[in-house]
Order: C-alpha cells, then sequence, then structure tokens
C-alpha cells in the first residue's frame, strides 16, 4: 500500500511539473499546490514546525517542518443551461497516506437561482487566510455535506449555506458518537468605499460528546482595498465560539473523548505592494478555555514577512516574528527570524513558483521548552537554527 501511494504521488508530481499553471480545457480543471526541499542544516530530527501551538504562531518561512502536495481535477459539463461540476482533490503530505481532501458534485445555472452553485459531498469552504501562518480563520468545509454559494440577496451581498455530519471521505465518527453543523455565510457585505464585510455563523448539536454535543460561534471580518494608500489592504477579523463549534467554522472535538471551548479572537493583518517592495504581517490575540477543567489558554502573535525583489527574477525575504502563550504553567515565549534569497516568475511578493534558499534562527524560553520536550525543546535546547532550501508552487 505505501509502495503504491508512493508512486502515485510521484506521477502527481510529475503531471506538476509539466504543467506549470492552472489548465481549463473544454470544461476540465487542473489545479493545485504543493511545497517541499530538504533541510541541511538540523538535529534531533526537528526540521521545523517551531511555534507554541496557537492557530497563528508558525509562522511558515523557513519553519514548515513537511512536504506535500494536492491537486484539483475538476470536469464541467453543460446540460440545456445547467451546469454539472464533480471536483476530486487528492493530497499527499509527509509519511501519510493519500488522502481524499474533496469529493463534490455542483450544480449552477437553475432557473429559479440563475446564479446559485449547489452542492453534495465533500467541499473546501475556506474563505480566508494569512498566509504567513498558513492558517484559514475562517473556513467552514471539509467534511460530508451538502449546501449552497453564491445566492444574490441584494446590494451586492451573497449567501451560503451549509449542513454537515461528523464524517469525511476517508473515515467516519466513532460508534454512539454523532455531529451536526449548519454554517450560513454572508459575504460581499458593501459598507463603505472599497470595504466589505463577511458574516459566518455557526451552529453544532449531536450525542455521544464530552459536556453535551451543542456548541455556536460567530466571526466577522473587514476587507479594506487601499487602506491608508494605494496597494495596502487591511482584513480585521472579530470571532467568537463556544462548545463543540471551532472558531473558524468548523467542528470542535467530536471524537467523542475531547471537550468544548469557549474561544475570543481578534486578529488584524496586511498585506502590500508597493514597487519592488511587497509582504504581510498579522498581529492576533487568542483566548480559549476548556469547558470542563476551565483551564484558559491566552496567545499572542505579532510577526510580518518582507519581499524585495532586487531583479525581475530574484527576491530577498525577510521574516520576523515573536509569540507567546499563557496558560496553567509559566508563559511561553518564542521570537524566529528567517533569512532567505529567492528565484521567482516576478517582482510580486505572491509571484509563484518560487525557490527559496534559507536560515532560520529562533529562540524560546524556559518554559516554552518543557512545554515542547518531545519535539525541538528535546534536552532543555533554548534555540534552533536550519538552513534548507524550498519549493512553493500554486497553479
Amino acid at each position: 500500500m505505501k509502495k503504491r501511494n508512493r508512486l502515485t504521488a510521484v506521477a502527481l508530481a510529475a503531471a506538476c511539473a509539466n504543467g506549470a499553471f492552472a489548465m481549463e480545457v473544454a470544461g476540465f480543471e487542473f489545479n493545485g499546490y504543493s511545497r517541499g526541499g530538504p533541510v541541511f542544516d538540523h538535529s534531533d530530527g526537528v526540521k521545523g514546525n517551531l511555534a507554541l501551538g496557537g492557530d497563528m504562531q508558525k509562522f511558515r518561512l523557513g519553519n514548515e517542518g513537511d512536504n506535500g502536495i494536492e491537486v484539483n481535477f475538476a470536469r464541467t459539463f453543460d446540460a440545456g443551461g445547467v451546469k454539472w461540476k464533480v471536483n476530486y482533490m487528492p493530497a499527499k503530505w509527509g509519511s501519510g497516506d493519500i488522502s481524499t481532501e474533496q469529493a463534490y458534485v455542483e450544480m449552477s445555472g437553475l432557473g429559479f437561482a440563475p446564479q446559485a452553485k449547489f452542492w453534495a459531498g465533500q467541499r473546501r469552504l475556506r474563505i480566508q487566510d494569512v498566509h504567513i501562518v498558513d492558517y484559514f480563520l475562517m473556513n467552514y468545509g471539509d467534511n460530508q455535506g451538502a449546501g449552497m454559494t453564491d445566492l444574490p440577496i441584494g446590494g451586492g451581498a451573497k449567501l451560503g449555506v451549509g449542513v454537515f455530519t461528523g464524517d469525511k471521505f476517508d473515515s467516519s465518527q466513532p460508534d454512539g458518537v454523532k455531529a451536526r453543523r449548519i454554517n450560513a455565510d454572508i459575504s460581499e457585505i458593501n459598507v463603505n468605499p472599497g470595504g466589505t464585510l463577511r458574516v459566518l455563523l455557526t451552529a453544532v448539536s449531536g450525542s455521544g460528546q464530552v459536556n453535551g454535543g451543542s456548541g455556536s460561534g460567530v466571526s466577522v471580518s473587514h476587507n479594506q482595498k487601499d487602506f491608508l494608500m494605494p496597494g495596502l489592504s487591511n482584513a480585521l477579523f472579530l470571532q467568537a465560539s463556544r462548545g463543540h463549534a471551532r472558531i473558524d467554522g468548523e467542528f470542535e472535538s467530536i471524537d467523542g473523548k475531547g471537550a468544548g471551548k469557549r474561544v475570543m479572537r481578534i486578529a488584524d493583518s496586511i498585506a502590500w505592494q508597493a514597487g519592488r517592495f511587497g509582504g504581510q504581517a498579522l498581529i492576533g490575540y487568542q483566548t480559549s478555555k476548556d469547558e470542563v477543567t476551565d483551564v484558559q489558554t491566552k496567545d499572542f502573535s505579532l510577526g510580518g514577512r518582507g519581499s524585495y525583489a532586487f531583479t525581475k527574477h530574484f527576491k530577498g525575504l525577510a521574516e520576523l516574528s515573536t509569540t507567546t502563550r499563557k496558560g496553567a504553567g509559566a508563559d511561553q515565549r518564542l521570537s524566529k527570524v528567517t533569512l532567505a534569497g529567492a528565484l521567482a516568475l516576478d517582482e510580486n511578493f505572491w509571484s509563484r513558483p518560487e525557490l527559496r534558499l534559507y536560515v532560520t534562527k529562533a529562540n524560546w524560553n524556559r518554559a516554552a521548552a518543557l512545554a515542547n520536550a518531545g519535539s525541538f525543546g528535546a534536552n532543555g535546547k533554548t534555540s534552533r537554527t536550519l538552513v534548507g532550501v524550498q519549493y512553493e508552487v500554486w497553479w
């Protein structure tokens, strides 16, 4: 089985190498994402993943700690003005088996709601991420379900609705454990020139869960174009959740073993491109309390990545971050700086493919070393240096 999975992953990688950009021919779509590369200087088998554990705390440049690829295949069919779309996305990350990330059918162009798209299966419904920490702050897909997206509701706003079980294409919930979730996503709410709101509502119910099976959440984001100056965008997030609803919009601990949580988050991210200089930065604060033990964790994140294009195809990259975690024990702290040179297609911060040679230096305090003694804090270490080459590509 493992040998077959390796051969499949090699075939997928070869397909990507032969088509560096998204393809759409006769209704067929092929796109995806991959990253990987060797870490030459490391110790104790630690090749990245230097983070304290918070959602927004893994500043990823020179710190990914994994290799993988996911490819998306889709085929659209037209029949009497109605469109059918079949979508499948396999993925292979690290030493694990090939998994199914998406497998769904979508239907659109119906007479009573021509712009709405109706779907069923397992679909990613990722709304918005902060790339430098590789985390989607709003996201309500990834489980088996059905729903609708892109229904106009007036004033330029659109509605999406999804209902989900706790099962996935490759796995099911344990016997005697059930979870159900409904999400409502209202997007493109125009509130000011260049500014839009988005609201994501979550409600969860179930049985066989720790501390009951219910939960709810609300997330509000405001995106502003040309914030303060042309070429600068800003995204502000205000979010809260409780129980078995996760703060991003998905399920929280529905395996029948974990308790629900009460979580609150405020985060702000900016992104810019001014000539040769581009980048992204984040500041965020999140609290999380276990509903059974009442233990509360407080996470703070501050960091950014900048790129400067010395030529059309060569950029210098720098990423600096500091993160803290406060909880039952002593306060933890971790800081990281990464410098890299990158080959790219053009001068833009978002230009991919990108091939990087990087050096990462991270330091943390003794409390962080003790809390992560099974990984990067082994043997009481309080600093690490990583040197490697990495590619990142989406198409």
